[in-house]
């Protein structure tokens, strides 16, 4: 074979590398798929523990009434996006994969016309005599699988006091008459025992208090 049959082959072996490496290139350009400027929400889903495993704690909320005290509404609208993937907050709005969350506050459970609820969430309505009470709301926004058994809802709850304060500040605000606002600090003044009332039993095995000593008796007046 002479030098110019070898510099053919060659010549074709570097034309085939540059016609893939052309084409790798030019792919990466029409296929790119950049990242997005503002990534959306994901819908995080609870794990059952595994089958003979510890359960896990019980989260407590507090107390709502304090919580609201110092909600953003305006906070609260930026953390509803969560929940827009699965309900709608406008009157007369459609349901989704969960009903329409106009006028929530007060609202009977499992009553809202044109939905099909799960039978948890049926089974905790009481036939509509338990409400979305703003407490009921916080509790289940913590953590709805743990406050409602057997609900479909997949999302894991909201653990931070602060947002679910600000959500249920703004869900209070889609409504045509938003309900009053709980007292702060209610609960503690219904702990204290009212004015004039009989003191607490002692616990059982606890000795009763000693009774207050009695006056000493004034001294006898001298003889005339």
């Amino acid at each position: 074979m002479d030098s110019f049959e070898i510099n053919k082959l060659i010549g074709g072996l570097l034309g085939t590398v540059f016609v893939v490496f052309s084409i790798g290139i030019i792919s990466d350009a029409l296929f790119a798929s950049p990242a997005p400027e503002k990534p959306g929400f994901a819908i995080e889903a609870t794990e059952e523990p595994a089958e003979g495993g510890p359960a896990a704690p019980a989260a407590e909320a507090k107390p709502i009434a304090d919580l609201l005290a110092n909600a953003n509404v305006e906070a609260g609208a930026a953390v509803f996006k969560k929940c827009q993937a699965c309900h709608t907050g406008e009157k007369g709005g459609p349901n989704k994969v969960g009903p329409d969350l106009w006028d929530l506050i007060d609202r009977p459970v499992a009553e809202h016309g044109g939905f099909a609820y799960s039978a948890g969430m049926k089974e905790f309505s009481k036939g509509g005599a338990e409400k979305w009470t703003y407490d009921n709301i916080n509790h289940f926004l913590l953590s709805p699988k743990k406050f409602v058994k057997g609900t479909a809802m997949g999302f894991a709850g909201l653990p931070k006091d602060e947002d679910r304060a600000n959500v249920i500040a703004y869900l209070r605000t889609l409504s045509d008459s938003p309900k009053p606002l709980p007292t702060p600090g209610a609960s503690a003044d219904a702990a204290a025992p009212a004015e004039g009332a009989a003191p607490a039993k002692p616990a059982e095995g606890e000795a009763p208090a000693a009774p207050a000593p009695a006056p000493a008796a004034p001294a006898p007046a001298p003889a005339q």
